[in-house]
């Protein structure tokens, strides 16, 4: 792809002007798991997260960063992401020019990296513009879907009976497509018990980088298991290796942690490293390349989904309107509210339909009330930061 979409391509505006911004709130969050997750990176028992609060006026955007806490997953921290944000983004939304977040993105391109911090205040203009024009955020962003395709995702067990019995439970609630977290001597046995359970769900495996080229041999056993997808089994950088892995697979390979802008997905694609590709918009930079890796996909007949990173109803609501888009063909990670949580900070959590499906908002900007109750309640610290030439 050459240069990013202009504004127009994005975001269906009229004179709508972002700036100025009056303020800046970052929130710190403690919002325990109903269950821990535990991947090949470790293990998880409450989603720690920063939410980035915008005011213009009477308008409240809300977005989420999807920093941890630790290193485990990318190198931004929520340490990292603060001190970014309060030092280098605030002093942009308060001293340019903006009418579209797509402007915000171009502000910052001389800051390299830091892909997570950014995403979270792009994303809360987008909630801050959705509101100013009284337009939903899918809608702003093109948008097709009222409902999206959902799975869930299913952490290390013990033994591949434990596994079996929580997708059975999964599956009971209503989920029509499991994605199992693997790594070595947590793989081939496992998925052979969930096919011999389940012989026709839509099942996918998560390697979170387990493996090495070095295990071609020993992956290449999956393809019996009719897999929509093995996502990231090697270096979270990497694409060459993966390239080579996939000669050697007919399951088709998915790249998550590698994909970092749409240049990452284009060279991805050329060299041939994956057959389809998660986006998440906080690894990405936002959703503008969210949207810019869904249109070099749609182009190439690639297949793209939404994958989770355990998010709040904020994080979710973006996720689910990112989907929306017509080109996330597979389903994705972003499960109901409940799967998570025992109380969301929104107040209509997302809630599983028939269909597998997470309806998408309607209602302006993310289209979700804040639960300022349950927020409060989770919150271990705040920081505001004014727009001083303003007051």
């Amino acid at each position: 792809m050459q240069g990013s979409l202009a504004h127009d391509e994005v975001v269906r505006t009229n004179s709508a002007e972002l700036s100025p911004i009056d303020s800046l709130e970052l929130r710190e969050i403690r919002l325990p798991l109903v269950s821990p997750s535990e991947t090949s990176l470790g293990v998880e028992r409450e989603n720690q997260a920063l939410l980035v609060i915008l005011r213009k006026g009477g308008i409240t955007g809300y977005g989420e960063c999807v920093a941890g806490i630790d290193r485990w997953f990318n190198e931004e921290t929520i340490a990292s992401a603060k001190y970014t944000i309060q030092t280098y983004l605030a002093p942009i939304l308060f001293g340019q020019h903006m009418t579209t977040p797509s402007a915000f993105i171009a502000l910052t391109k001389g800051i390299r990296g830091n892909n997570m911090a950014v995403a979270c205040v792009e994303m809360a203009l987008w909630d801050v513009l959705g509101k100013m024009e009284d337009t939903s955020l899918s809608k702003l962003l093109g948008g097709k879907k009222e409902e999206v395709e959902v799975g869930v995702g299913v952490g290390l067990q013990s033994s591949p009976a434990k596994l079996v019995g929580a997708v059975d439970s999964y599956l009971k609630e209503g989920y029509g497509r499991i994605k199992v977290k693997i790594k070595p001597s947590y793989d081939v046995e496992y998925v052979r018990a969930i096919r011999k359970a389940f012989p026709d769900i839509k099942l996918q495996v998560d390697a979170n980088s387990a493996y090495t080229l070095d295990d071609a041999k020993h992956l290449k056993r999956l393809d019996e298991f009719n897999l929509l997808l093995i996502e990231q089994p090697l270096g979270h950088d990497d694409l060459v290796d993966h390239a080579r892995l996939q000669k050697e697979l007919s399951t088709p390979l998915c790249l998550d942690e590698s994909i970092r802008a749409p240049e990452d997905a284009r060279k991805a694609l050329e060299i041939g490293a994956c057959k389809i590709i998660n986006i998440k918009a906080g690894r990405v930079r936002g959703l503008q390349r969210s949207k810019e890796i869904h249109d070099l996909c749609m182009k190439l007949r690639v297949p793209v989904w939404c994958g989770g990173m355990l998010e709040t109803g904020i994080g979710r609501a973006f996720n689910v309107a990112l989907a929306s888009l017509p080109g996330f063909t597979l389903p994705g990670d972003t499960s109901a509210s409940k799967r998570y949580f025992k109380r969301d900070i929104i107040t209509m959590e997302f809630a599983l339909t028939t269909r597998s499906t997470l309806p998408v908002p309607d209602g302006p900007g993310i289209g979700v009330e804040v639960d300022s109750e349950a927020l409060d309640a989770v919150t271990v610290s705040r920081t505001t930061v004014k727009n001083e030439s303003l007051h």
